[in-house]
């Protein structure tokens, strides 16, 4: 008995039983429950196991227990077309050691949630079928209070009276709203908001035909600020990274988004935001009276 082909061909039939679609009813999907579950080939379900894990393990697990090696080029696929759906499905937890955990962390891991476990581990058994049922018909229970414990971590951003939008959870989001709630109105009264971005998606606010009458066009591929701003009274286009992670303004930063703005006939004034005096510390230049490319910096405390 072949125990891989076996293994895959279960977890095939067991996605397609909690009610995925057929897109996800393929060897990919099927290798990453099995990993989640800690299953390797020979092993019973009812000895399934919840690890915590990211992509690159699971990509790791999958190639030394199955011998599928995937290229680091898949990550993608693995985490949008398996993962995703997973989670969506109330099957998997994203980050659930750390719920406010950066969208784009290389610490992102998932892990089988627990009803789903204590399901899969019997199957195999007479209850099995019993135990499908009564599991379907609380799933979107289930799916639901999750999504609300998730949502509870958001941070909403007030960008204009009554234009609200919402960032995914963290620090980064967290010091954006600090740029557009307390910054802009201390330093550049009545500044309309053009652009804020997110760590979920890079394009979270974007009034594209502001941008243009200003003269400049950006498509989908430009690395834009993580907020820009347009200083009516001054006619500033300020260009604001946010700095939690990823470091402030350099000299190639500068020269990228003074390409991206070439064709601005507002000015280009560039700001680099710390959320705190210690972080700021973290990147001050080595050499004392060198400062780095640019910076007009805030510190958001």
């Amino acid at each position: 008995m072949n125990h891989r082909i076996t293994a895959i061909d279960t977890a095939q039939k067991m996605i397609k039983s909690l009610g995925l679609p057929p897109a996800q009813q393929n060897e990919r999907s099927a290798l990453c429950l099995l990993a989640l579950l800690n299953l390797t080939p020979g092993k019973p379900w009812a000895d399934a196991d919840n690890p915590l894990m990211g992509i690159t393990p699971i990509m790791k697990w999958v190639a030394k227990h199955y011998g599928k090696i995937y290229a680091p080029n898949t990550r993608e696929p693995v985490r949008r077309e398996s993962m995703h759906q997973f989670c969506d499905a109330g099957l998997v937890f994203y980050n659930p050691d750390k719920l406010d955990r950066l969208v784009n962390s290389l610490k992102t891991v998932y892990q089988i949630e627990p009803a789903t476990l204590a399901l899969l581990c019997t199957f195999g058994t007479p209850s099995w079928h019993d135990n499908l049922t009564a599991y379907l018909a609380q799933r979107e229970t289930r799916v639901a209070r999750y999504a609300k414990e998730r949502e509870q971590n958001h941070v909403p951003v007030k960008i204009t009276p009554g234009k609200d939008i919402i960032l995914s959870s963290g620090k980064h989001s967290e010091l954006i709203r600090a740029i557009i709630e307390n910054f802009a109105p201390r330093f550049a009264p009545g500044s309309v908001p053009i652009h804020v971005g997110d760590t979920g998606c890079k394009w979270s606010y974007f009034d594209a035909p502001l941008l243009a009458r200003l003269g400049v066009a950006v498509d989908s591929h430009g690395k834009m600020p993580d907020v820009v701003l347009h200083y009516v009274e001054e006619n500033w286009l300020l260009l604001v990274e946010a700095v939690t992670s990823h470091g402030p303004v350099d000299g190639k930063r500068h020269a990228e988004l003074a390409e991206l703005f070439a064709g601005a006939a507002a000015g280009l004034v560039h700001v680099t935001a710390f959320p705190n005096r210690a972080t700021m510390g973290s990147y001050l230049p080595e050499s004392p009276g060198k400062p780095r490319y640019g910076w007009l910096t805030h510190l958001l405390t």
